[in-house]
């Protein structure tokens, strides 16, 4: 009798305990829940990190690849096939728009890689901005096959050696959503919803979304890791950075995401506050469309590069917490070119150069930046306006133009732009992601070269590399295509910034990525 009181007394205790509520004071909505069609990092956070899984992970804080809802895999000898075994019993979300019938098998492994891939796939086509990543990563040339073996078994066939492809397997474009729920969406005519109401595998439930205001999550109660310790996740859009500040100082946040370097040390004088900081695999910079009269010229190019400043921005915007940038990734990333660093400003080098491309009275451009600060650079405004100063030496007047940043990326992957200020954070720890996506030939079509720069000699060490196993020659291929970006110059690299998130003293477990990702699912307040 005693027993059975002193459980019941328990199980009393539990139901009146108070839920494990985590607020996140986040920098911008998400463009939506179907991450592959999106890659801003505001994105990433609420729906790749909190509602998916994919065959490999990255260990939180780390670049390091551990096994996922793959258990184990094997490579054939050539190094184009690959095979995952699958985890046995791995559940999707149970939402009052989808109830699943079964666990994850193969088949939803294949539906998540060829809706991408596959021209005569029936979702191939729903998206009309197309599939972001796979066009930016060139999957389409790459994967020849993904088939379901047996229910827990998935063979990846490759048309060629690819060294950086477990890695790109961890990237949130290729998180696995539920075949059956995609059956169930395009028999009812109603395709859109997977990116509006999303089931996945993963630590959080998504339970509703409020444009420019809040998104709510709820644990899932059968996440194969074991259910996380919260019990609801919030994110609560704050554009502004002092606004997030503030608020995580009023207790309304226990997050408080990108605080402006100037606050650092206040945060760190707070007694009821953390800040946590690390380097990030990030380069802010102005990409400069090679497609727009005069920046088809690469002497104009090198000129606005070599008359920036790029220890103002560093100390101005950034107050210290980030280096000059030269590279196009940073030196915390194998196969930098540590040879070449940021070139000083030098404006009679640049004046130079802009009258022997017949631009020595200067010319106009328009300079696009972000409304709002984000995690790679807390003041875009200000940023924009030291470029305007320096370039006005040369005679170069810029005009900026704000814009809100989803329309920014729509509109930049268009090439509408003639200079835009942004930041490329990698999504996986290996040198292809940065120089691929952002300046291979292919790229340009699918809207991530931004710069719209192409050159054959540069694409041609690119596949070299990616096909060479050897980490010694690919760093050298590496180091020989760096040389290339810099002699043609098609972004002004700015700064190598550092990552910082301040948090409540009752939040434990938060890691900083060094991806500018966060994830919440080894997260909690105590």
């Amino acid at each position: 009798m005693k027993r059975w009181l002193a459980m019941l007394t328990l199980s009393a205790a539990a139901a009146l305990a108070p839920a494990k509520t985590l607020t996140v004071c986040t920098e911008a909505s998400p463009d939506g829940f179907d991450y592959s069609l999106f890659h801003a990092n505001s994105t990433a956070d609420a729906s790749s990190e909190a509602l998916y899984n994919r065959l490999v992970e990255f260990e939180p804080g780390t670049t390091r690849l551990v096994p996922a809802l793959a258990e184990r895999w094997e490579l054939s000898p050539d190094g184009k096939t690959y095979t995952f075994h699958l985890r046995a019993g791995v559940a999707f979300h149970t939402t009052p728009w989808f109830k699943p019938t079964r666990p994850l098998t193969a088949d939803d492994v294949v539906y998540s890689v060829m809706r991408q891939l596959d021209p005569k796939h029936p979702w191939y086509g729903q998206p009309r901005q197309g599939w972001y990543y796979a066009s930016a990563m060139q999957f389409g040339a790459l994967v020849k096959a993904v088939t379901a073996v047996d229910a827990r078994t998935v063979r990846i066939e490759l048309t060629r050696p690819e060294a950086p492809f477990l890695a790109d397997l961890a990237m949130g474009f290729l998180s696995v959503l539920s075949a059956e729920y995609a059956q169930q969406l395009q028999a009812a005519g109603r395709m859109e919803d997977m990116n509006l109401k999303p089931v996945g595998t993963g630590p959080f439930v998504f339970r509703s979304y409020v444009k420019d205001a809040v998104v709510r999550y709820d644990a899932h109660p059968a996440y194969f890791r074991g259910k996380v310790a919260l019990d609801k996740l919030i994110f609560s859009i704050s554009p502004d950075s002092a606004t997030r500040l503030q608020r995580l100082k009023a207790g309304e946040c226990d997050i408080g995401l990108y605080p402006m370097p100037q606050t650092w040390d206040e945060i760190r004088r707070d007694a009821r506050l953390n800040l946590l900081t690390g380097p990030g695999l990030v380069t802010g910079f102005v990409a400069l469309n090679v497609e727009h009269k005069p920046l088809d010229d690469r002497r104009v190019r090198q000129a606005l590069s070599l008359a920036t400043d790029r220890a103002a921005v560093a100390k101005a915007v950034y107050g210290g917490a980030a280096s000059p940038a030269g590279n196009p990734y940073p030196p915390s990333q194998w196969s930098y070119d540590d040879k070449a660093g940021p070139a000083p400003q030098d404006l009679a080098k640049a004046r130079e150069l802009l009258k022997a491309a017949g631009q020595g009275n200067g010319f106009a451009l328009k300079l696009w930046i972000r409304a709002g600060a984000g995690a790679t650079n807390p003041n875009p405004k200000a940023t924009a306006e030291l470029l305007q100063a320096d370039w006005a030496r040369l005679g170069v007047k810029v005009d900026i133009v704000t814009l809100e940043f989803g329309e920014l990326l729509k509109r930049t992957r268009a090439g509408e732009h003639d200079a835009t200020l942004l930041a490329w954070a990698s999504d996986n720890g290996d040198p292809d992601n940065f120089l691929t996506p952002n300046f291979a030939c292919a790229a340009v079509a699918g809207g991530s070269n931004v710069a719209r720069w192409c050159r054959k000699d540069f694409d041609a060490l690119l596949a070299e590399a990616r096909q060479t196993a050897d980490p010694a020659k690919r760093d050298a291929l590496y180091r020989r295509a760096q040389a290339l970006y810099r002699d043609d110059a098609p972004w002004v690299p700015l700064v190598y910034p550092t990552t910082a998130i301040a948090t409540a003293k009752r939040v434990v477990g938060m890691k900083v990525s060094p991806f500018g990702l966060n994830n919440y699912a080894n997260v909690d307040v105590k």
